[in-house]
């Protein structure tokens, strides 16, 4: 059986500017059909590694294939196979819903014969009937979003590039853009999402975490909670809160402690620590203990964690 041409494939990437590395030496490859989710703190080079890896931007060092295309040595041959939806929706305001669609249509040299049906096509999916006569200026921000998508998709590329796409749209819009990411999947495209988003992570199949330039892990969301989260997830209401906090961070068995709202929250080794020991110590240092409630972990645990970390090393 021959060797199935992965959507993408990084090896080394690298950028530096002057002195400063944005992008470190990130590997990772993304399989056909997957979601993934890259992300990571603003500053942490998300945005610097989409723009290499759709030829916007030369790399330093290190490699990009598309498709088995080598991004770097020959950009104009990857473009018919993604589409890039920027975060200020790169949209004209004074033309029509239809007329840009037109526009990216002739970008993407989507030939004549079959633009008339690739933008029915992409009004149907973005459920944009009945709008493509408003000028994109007079729409709200969810509408836009999904215009934005759908010119990224007029010429139906197998690889997507979204760069922090549901910011600044309200929690329906963005959980109706998210079907339609799915949607997107389940046909075959393979989507690749900066997010600043946990909740979207979870949805993820793989999820990368960038910060300062560097690739801090690429796996499944169990894969990672499995591997990063050896101990129990606990909420202690305790007080006071902040002292408590920082107690819990300095003893031995707590991989992390944070604030979760009016809670303590901690990952913790559950070989070590029970909860009736866990308030005892805590007691003994002057601190009163409500309760201790075992909890789901989550992404946000792993990047908390890893960025620990990361600012560790």
């Amino acid at each position: 059986m021959l060797n199935q041409v992965l959507p993408l494939e990084v090896i080394g990437l690298t950028k530096k500017f002057g002195d400063f590395t944005a992008v470190d030496h990130v590997s990772f490859t993304v399989q056909p059909g997957e979601v993934i989710g890259y992300l990571g703190p603003n500053g942490s080079g998300k945005t610097t590694t989409i723009r290499m890896l759709c030829g916007l931007m030369a790399p330093t060092e290190g490699t990009a294939k598309i498709m088995g295309i080598d991004v770097s040595e020959n950009p104009e041959a990857v473009k018919p196979h993604i589409g890039y939806m920027s975060q200020k929706f790169a949209l004209y305001d004074d033309l029509t819903v239809l007329e840009n669609l037109q526009f990216y249509a002739g970008i993407y040299d989507v030939p004549e014969s079959e633009e008339a049906g690739r933008i029915k096509e992409i009004v149907q999916m973005a459920g944009l009937e009945g709008r493509t006569n408003l000028r994109t200026g007079e729409i709200s921000g969810g509408w836009r979003q999904r215009l934005a998508l759908g010119c990224a998709l007029v010429h139906r590329p197998p690889l997507l590039f979204l760069d922090e796409p549901t910011s600044g749209v309200d929690p329906v819009a963005r959980r109706e853009f998210w079907d339609l990411i799915y949607q997107l999947a389940h046909d075959g495209t393979t989507v690749f999402i900066t997010t600043h988003y946990m909740d979207e992570a979870e949805h993820c199949n793989k999820v990368a975490f960038m910060y300062r330039g560097k690739l801090l892990a690429h796996d499944s969301p169990v894969g990672l909670k499995s591997t990063f989260l050896k101990g129990a997830a606990w909420d202690l209401d305790v007080t006071p809160l902040l002292e408590a906090v920082e107690l819990l961070s300095q003893m031995d068995g707590v991989a992390q402690a944070s604030l979760h709202g009016d809670r303590a929250h901690v990952i913790i080794q559950p070989e070590l620590w029970t909860p009736e020991k866990l308030t005892t110590a805590l007691n003994d240092k002057g601190l009163k203990v409500e309760s201790v409630e075992e909890v789901q972990s989550t992404l946000e645990d792993v990047f908390t964690l890893l960025a620990h970390r990361g600012n560790a090393t």
